[in-house]
C-alpha cells in the first residue's frame, strides 16, 4: 500500500486546547512494499503519526492518502474495508488476559472473517498450525496454548507482533516493538518483521527508540523531532552528526539509556522485594 501525506497536521487526542500540534506540515511519500523506520526523541510525534496512518484519528489539516484514496472522504462501509487492510501493533498490545495465545494470534485474521466465523474462532481456533508458525518467528512456539496472563511483558509484545503475520493487511504499523525485549529477541523480531514484510510486499512503518536496530534492519530512516521531519534518508546516509542534531538535549535516548523495562526473562507479575526497616 502506498502512502502520501501533504502538509499534514495532527494533534494528540489527549492534547489540551492551545498546545502545539503533535505533527506539523508533514510531507511524506512511501511506495507500496517499502520498509521504513521512524526515529526521534520522546514527544516527536511518532505514535501520533502511526495513529493517523491507521485511520484511528483524522488529520486536523492537510491530507492523507492511502492507496491513492483519502480515507476520510469514504463512506463508513468503505472506510471499514480500508481499515481491514491496515494492521496497527501498539507498544502494549490489547490482549485479553484470560485468552489463549493461539486465539490471540489468530485474531489477526478477524478483518477477513465474517461474523459467525469470528465468533466460532473464539472457541474453536480455525488454523492452529498457522498460529504456531507465526509464533515460531518470535521464539514463542511453546507458548501456543498458554493463557495470556501467564506471559511476561516481552512475551505479550511478541504475541502482538505475531498477529501481523496472519493479518490480511497490506500496511503494518508497528509502534515501539522492542521496548520489552532483550537484545537477542529484539534482533530476531526485527529480522522477522522486515524480512517477511519484504517477502510479502507489505508496507512496513515502525517507530523505534533503538537507533542501532533501525539502522541495521531498515533501508530507509525518517527522523522526527517536535512534530516535524528532520531528515528522510537511506540508512547508510544517517551520520552520527545527523543523529546528534536529531537527539539534541535527548542524548540519553540516543545512547539507549531509557528507563529500564521488564524483559522477557522478567515476568510482569513477579513479586517485588520486601524492605524491612528496624527501629
Amino acid at each position: 500500500m502506498n502512502i502520501e501525506l501533504l502538509a499534514l497536521e495532527a494533534r494528540h487526542p489527549a492534547a489540551l486546547t492551545g498546545t502545539a500540534p503533535a505533527l506539523r506540515a508533514l510531507n511524506l511519500r512511501l511506495a507500496a512494499g517499502e520498509q521504513v523506520a521512524i526515529i526521534g526523541p520522546s514527544g516527536a510525534g511518532k505514535t501520533t503519526l502511526l495513529q493517523v496512518l491507521a485511520c484511528a484519528q483524522p488529520p486536523t489539516q492537510g491530507t492523507l492518502q492511502l492507496a491513492g484514496v483519502n480515507p476520510w472522504t469514504l463512506p463508513a462501509r468503505a472506510l471499514r474495508r480500508l481499515r481491514g487492510q491496515l494492521f496497527l501493533a501498539p507498544q502494549v498490545p490489547p490482549l485479553p488476559p484470560r485468552q489463549r495465545v493461539v486465539t490471540s494470534v489468530l485474531a489477526g485474521r478477524l478483518p477477513a472473517m465474517g461474523l459467525w466465523a469470528s465468533l466460532r474462532s473464539l472457541f474453536y481456533p480455525a488454523d492452529i498450525p498457522a498460529a504456531y508458525q507465526a509464533l515460531l518467528h518470535f521464539d514463542l512456539g511453546e507458548k501456543l496454548f498458554d493463557r495470556v496472563d501467564r506471559l511476561s511483558g516481552g512475551e505479550r509484545q511478541r504475541v502482538g507482533l505475531a498477529r501481523a503475520l496472519l493479518s490480511p493487511a497490506s500496511l503494518w504499523l508497528i509502534d515501539e516493538p522492542l521496548s520489552a525485549l532483550d537484545p537477542m529477541r529484539a534482533r530476531m523480531a526485527m529480522a522477522a518483521l522486515v524480512g517477511l514484510a519484504a517477502e510479502r510486499k507489505v508496507t512496513l512503518v515502525a517507530t523505534l527508540h533503538q537507533v542501532d536496530m533501525a539502522l541495521a534492519h531498515f533501508p530507509r530512516i525518517i527522523g522526527l523531532r517536535d512534530g516535524q521531519m528532520v531528515f528522510d534518508l537511506p540508512a547508510g546516509q544517517v551520520s552520527p552528526e545527523r543523529l546528534a542534531h536529531l537527539y539534541a538535549q535527548h542524548e540519553h535516548e540516543l545512547r539507549g539509556e531509557a528507563l529500564p523495562v521488564a524483559h522477557d526473562d522478567m515476568a510482569t507479575d513477579a513479586p517485588k522485594p520486601v524492605v524491612m526497616h528496624c527501629r
